[in-house]
């Protein structure tokens, strides 16, 4: 056993070329329907990170969390205008600015209770590469028989804006946003059929979605970074050992690479997928999570890398 006082992590053991790409990786993904955790933890097993120790997983699993932080600012950066519109609403100034903030908060409850009530089950349990490639697979299916079913049944009730969302229909959205915390799910893809489900428009479906998604990782993001370490010795027990953890393992300059390129990427990702989606729709992205999670199969069963 340790000493009370002794680090029982291993050292910073990430390279700047591997938070740069875990970056470009987290704000590519974070917004489109693929699963931005699913791919992390993915290349993360591939570079080795995060499987040396279970002290050295949960930093890996923070730093993937953390990063998170680009991502968000991109979206308040091309949505501010919904965001000054809300700020406004605050102050009595903007009533349907204070609508849209209400039902942010509504879509973003459902999801604040459940992860705090199965947060560190989830990242016992489902923090895996099957379960990540079950979710994968599933997903993918699931958009190919909607869209399958869409062309047979063509479905021109759609037309409700932004504007027109009732808390009620923010709610629905918000209990499936749930489903996306098994990794692999996608958070953007429950969000955006979610919104369809209840009769948005594309663009305002997706604009939920990222307007929703601020709220969500933000809070997911500060929970990990305020919680306390659990696989680690008593030096990381305590509020904030969860980001102390995390900084002794990679170090700050790894943590800021991989928010700015997470940042930039994210960026042009969002700018892309609002006019792919209204041409294209979600089959591509149906076609990419089979056959990833296949990839991803075949290199588990031939024992590249261990699940």
């Amino acid at each position: 056993m340790p000493d009370a006082g002794n680090i029982v992590t291993v050292p910073p053991h990430m390279e700047h070329w591997q938070s740069l790409l875990l970056g470009l990786i987290e704000g590519i993904t974070e917004f489109l329907p693929i699963s931005s955790t699913g791919h992390l933890i993915v290349a993360q097993r591939l570079m080795g990170i995060g499987t040396i120790s279970p002290a050295d997983k949960e930093a890996a699993d923070a730093f993937a969390i953390c990063i998170q932080g680009g991502a968000i600012l991109a979206v308040l950066g091309l949505y501010w205008k919904h965001v000054k519109q809300m700020l406004l609403g605050l102050i009595g100034k903007d009533p349907g600015g204070l609508k849209l903030l209400f039902n942010l908060i509504a879509g973003f409850l459902p999801a604040a209770v459940v992860g705090l009530v199965l947060h560190h089950w989830i990242e016992d349990h489902l923090f895996g590469l099957w379960p990540v490639v079950t979710s994968w697979m599933v997903g993918g299916v699931a958009i190919l028989a909607a869209v399958w079913w869409r062309k047979k049944n063509p479905d021109t009730s759609n037309k409700r804006e932004l504007g027109h969302l009732t808390w009620q229909l923010a709610l629905i959205i918000g209990l499936l946003q749930c489903v996306a915390m098994w990794p692999g799910t996608s958070r953007s893809l429950m969000t955006i059929a979610g919104g369809l489900l209840v009769g948005l428009t594309v663009r305002a479906a997706v604009e939920y979605s990222f307007l929703l998604g601020v709220l969500t990782l933000t809070a997911a993001t500060a929970k990990t970074a305020l919680d306390k370490a659990h696989a680690s010795g008593p030096e990381f027990a305590h509020h904030f050992g969860t980001a102390k953890l995390m900084l002794h393992q990679f170090g700050a300059a790894n943590l800021a690479i991989g928010g700015i390129a997470a940042m930039v990427s994210a960026f042009l990702a969002v700018k892309w997928l609002v006019g792919y989606l209204q041409r294209h729709g979600l089959a591509v992205f149906g076609i990419y999570r089979v056959a990833i999670g296949g990839i991803v199969a075949a290199l588990i069963l031939t024992h590249t890398f261990s699940a």
